[in-house]
């Protein structure tokens, strides 16, 4: 049967492209309907397929009917290509001339090589000779998107255009991965928070953007069209979970609002816990909501961010405008999933036009927290200098004046030697000063990270050279977010002081020091010490914490602290990083068997605790 369709001629032989859709017509019907029975459907049944609405999540019965002629004497290469590569299951009919000539069944529930042409896009090839009439029976079963464009190619412009857009994806994935890639890089050398969320949400949506537009499923895992079919929906809220952490940093919530910073750990879980959620329940179930929650949580991140930008946060007013940008995509693209805008083109591009544009901004806002840093350590630096120009000036004066007299000024050069004398006494005390605190932690008074560096390193050349044990002990304070969520931060600072103080009071020998390793962590570096001593001492070291009670105000703070040891003879540079893991991974033990214990390391006992999470 016509249904009324218009057949489309493709005599000219300079025919390269042409889009299919306003000669196809379209049909909703339920999931068992066969093809004779659709075949069989009155005319009244069919419309346009340019009318129809532009999308919808999920479809179980739409079928596509086109009808191409073709009156040249010379057969012609075809190829029809389906611009959808999320598509579940599209089975395809052709008839010749009335005669059913294949039956095909694409789609990304199966492996990637039984498609007839090996594409992201499904692609179907087919030849046209004289005075043939071709027609195409499509139905579409899919749980995501049911935007369908279906164009008509010559190979050669099809090849092409492959060409063209592989390039620009390529592009595309190859500048996302990129700066995620130098992200992760920079936060493993640099240890900053910034950059880890910065690189978890970049390399993140980069898989995103790769599952979404097929190029995961042909390189990654074109064996495993399970997983092409899970994984957008829990991809996303980890993408949205990795921006929130992000937000939180860069606009220093931390320090600005303890309000929004609730806030922004609120939208995390929900995210995190969407994640889970969309691996269980059916998938356009789990896309509704994860729509729902990239919109709330990128209307709210916009919210934040302004409001934070009329406070006078520099850097939130460039954030603002990436959210702006990636708030407009979501909403877009959320408006036209839902039905309620009708744009020509596919509704994932403005979401991933918003997210790559917030990328971009979001760069430029770690850069200028970069070069801020770097300006604060310049002004150190041109004061240092200020102070050199100074003596040397006061240098300058004093031989100037010795040269006018020797008797006269003999006296007088003695005693501006003697005040420069106790001006550089004062000096050099000022700047031992100085660089003392340059290798402190300006809260507990401990030392810094940069300088427990310099330490691990000296002793382990030492315990090289000598072949004696060195130890380390990595203290982790227990449930310290919920002392800073429930007291705050300036009652969690009162106790990294006291767990300080403490380790500083238990550290009897000239070598033996403490570090504020990062956060709620500190080390503690033995020199000379054998693995029992090691452990007698975090005994030690433990009990005295746990001991203290720090008064907040009418409320008493109980402490408890992890500890995990290792101690070894160093035999390489590379052994001092070894044993900094050890003791890391004991104190994951410690953690994982409950806390408030001393943990030594053992391989086997860590290679457990692993295998069991």
């Amino acid at each position: 049967m016509a249904h009324g369709i218009v057949p489309l001629m493709v005599n000219q032989p300079n025919t390269t492209r042409i889009d299919l859709k306003q000669y196809t017509l379209h049909l909703h019907t339920g999931p068992d309907r066969t093809l004779s029975q659709v075949m069989a459907m009155p005319d009244s049944a069919w419309q346009p397929a340019t009318q129809q609405r532009l999308l919808s999540l999920g479809s179980d019965g739409d079928w596509y009917h086109f009808q191409l002629l073709q009156e040249t004497t010379e057969y012609r290469n075809w190829l029809v290509e389906f611009d959808n590569p999320d598509i579940d299951e599209l089975t395809l009919y052709h008839f010749i001339d009335g005669r059913l000539q294949q039956t095909l069944v694409m789609g990304d529930t199966k492996p990637f090589h039984e498609r007839p042409i090996l594409q992201n896009n499904f692609v179907y090839p087919f030849t046209m000779g004289n005075n043939q009439r071709h027609d195409f029976w499509l139905k579409i079963e899919t749980q995501g998107t049911s935007y369908l464009p279906i164009i008509l190619w010559a190979p050669d412009q099809m090849l092409q255009h492959v060409s063209n857009d592989y390039m620009v994806r390529g592009m595309q994935l190859g500048i996302l991965g990129a700066i995620g890639l130098f992200a992760l890089f920079m936060a493993t050398t640099t240890g900053s928070f910034s950059y880890g969320y910065y690189a978890g949400y970049v390399l993140t949506m980069t898989l995103l953007v790769a599952s979404i537009n097929g190029t995961a499923f042909s390189h990654l895992w074109p064996q495993y069209p399970q997983l092409q079919n899970h994984i957008i929906a829990p991809l996303i809220p980890l993408v949205m979970a990795f921006n929130v952490l992000f937000t939180e940093k860069a606009l220093q919530l931390k320090y600005y609002s303890l309000k929004l910073l609730r806030l922004s750990r609120w939208l995390t879980l929900l995210a995190l816990l969407l994640v889970p959620v969309a691996l269980v329940i059916p998938y356009r179930i789990a896309l509704y909501l994860d729509l729902t929650a990239i919109a709330v949580i990128s209307v709210l991140l916009l919210l934040m961010s302004v409001i934070q930008a009329f406070t006078g946060n520099k850097l939130a007013r460039l954030y603002a405008l990436s959210s702006f940008a990636k708030a407009f995509g979501v909403l877009i693209s959320t408006f036209m999933y839902i039905g309620w805008l009708s744009i020509p083109m596919n509704p994932l591009t403005p979401v991933m036009l918003g997210l790559t544009t917030e990328v971009v901004f979001m760069a430029a806002v770690l850069a200028i927290r970069y070069n801020d840093e770097r300006k604060s350590k310049m002004r150190i630096q041109h004061e240092a200098l200020r102070q050199a120009e100074r003596i040397r000036e006061a240098k300058e004066e004093a031989l100037l004046l010795e040269a006018k007299s020797n008797e006269r000024l003999e006296r007088m050069v003695q005693e501006r030697t003697l005040e420069l004398e106790v001006a550089m006494r004062e000096l050099n005390d000022a700047n031992h000063k100085l660089m003392e605190q340059s290798q402190l932690d300006a809260l507990t008074g401990a030392r810094n990270r940069a300088s427990f560096d310099k330490k691990l390193q000296a002793e382990g050349r030492i315990s090289r050279r000598q072949q004696t044990p060195l130890a380390m002990l990595m203290l982790d304070i227990d449930k310290f977010k919920a002392i800073n969520d429930t007291y705050g931060h300036l009652a969690g600072d009162q106790v990294l002081k006291a767990v300080a103080d403490t380790l500083q009071t238990h550290l009897k020998r000239p070598g033996d020091s403490a570090s504020r390793f990062g956060g709620e962590e500190f080390a503690v570096i033995l020199p000379g010490t054998d693995e029992e001593g090691a452990k007698q001492l975090a005994e030690r070291l433990r009990t005295a914490v746990a001991q203290l009670s720090i008064a907040w105000g009418n409320q008493v703070i109980d402490l408890t602290v992890s500890i995990g040891v290792s101690a070894e003879v160093i035999n390489a540079d590379s052994d001092t990083t070894l044993l900094l893991s050890h003791a890391d991974e004991a104190l994951y033990v410690a953690k994982h068997q409950g806390r408030n214990q001393v943990s030594v390391y053992s391989n086997q006992a860590n290679t457990s605790i692993a295998n069991s999470q």
